[in-house]
């Protein structure tokens, strides 16, 4: 069975200028070129794209970023008048083809019950997928969103893993790469082959298993809501208040 896998970070409301998001931005996309090679061109749509591109180059600069999500604040449908608590979007790709990582900003929201969100779902097929849906990367990936975005979580699963694990509407959701912030407390001790890795100042890593995690693996799903379980007793699944 396909399972569509993505890198998800998640923040309650935080009231930023597009000045500072586009900082964030910045770091993020510095971070993530040092990843993978194909990390380092990303492309935005509008019209007048060269034809030749997957889009409009992107250039990973604080400038250019502000720039963006100043165009990406939402807008009301009558007279068009900027909704300044809703924040900023903002969508960007690494290629035409199904080949192509895709990343989607909603960042610098601060309406009550806002989540901001940074999503990066990986190829769809072909072996950069392959290349790509590994621990190893996915942790430098997940330390990149939370060092960038300082997220209260961020997670690497497939969304048939989440379904079959989530317990709770809103809560902190456990995957395959788990990140936690501080914030949310202290991380118990966890059964191997679960691997614990401090993130800076901000957090935790958490890493279930070195193989791919999948949710048509009774065991990965059995050992998922296990961790999931003693997360929750510690208190560790509830989101922070504003």
């Amino acid at each position: 069975m396909f399972e569509w896998y993505y890198v998800g970070g998640y923040w309650g409301p935080r009231k930023e200028t597009p000045l500072e998001c586009a900082r964030r931005a910045e770091l993020f996309f510095h971070m993530l070129a040092r990843c993978d090679p194909t990390f380092t061109q990303w492309y935005r749509g509008g019209r007048g794209a060269p034809r030749t591109l997957p889009g409009h180059p992107v250039r990973p600069e604080v400038a250019e970023w502000e720039q963006l999500f100043l165009r990406g604040r939402l807008r009301t449908d009558v007279g068009k008048k900027v909704i300044e608590e809703f924040g900023f979007t903002e969508y960007v790709w690494n290629a035409k083809t199904s080949e192509r990582t895709r990343i989607g900003f909603s960042c610098g929201a601060y309406s009550p019950g806002a989540v901001n969100t940074c999503l990066l779902y990986p190829p769809e097929e072909g072996p950069l997928r392959e290349r790509i849906l590994r621990a190893p990367l996915l942790a430098e990936v997940l330390t990149s969103m939370a060092t960038a975005w300082d997220p209260d979580f961020a997670i690497v699963s497939s969304s048939e893993m989440v379904d079959l694990v989530e317990k709770r509407k809103g809560e902190v959701r456990v995957g395959w790469l788990t990140y936690l912030s501080r914030r949310l407390g202290r991380v118990p001790p966890l059964p191997a082959p679960v691997r614990i890795e401090p993130v800076g100042s901000l957090g935790w890593l958490l890493v279930l298993s070195p193989e791919r995690m999948t949710a048509t693996n009774p065991e990965h799903v059995a050992f998922t809501v296990r961790v999931r379980e003693l997360l929750d007793r510690a208190g560790l699944l509830q989101r922070p208040d504003p």
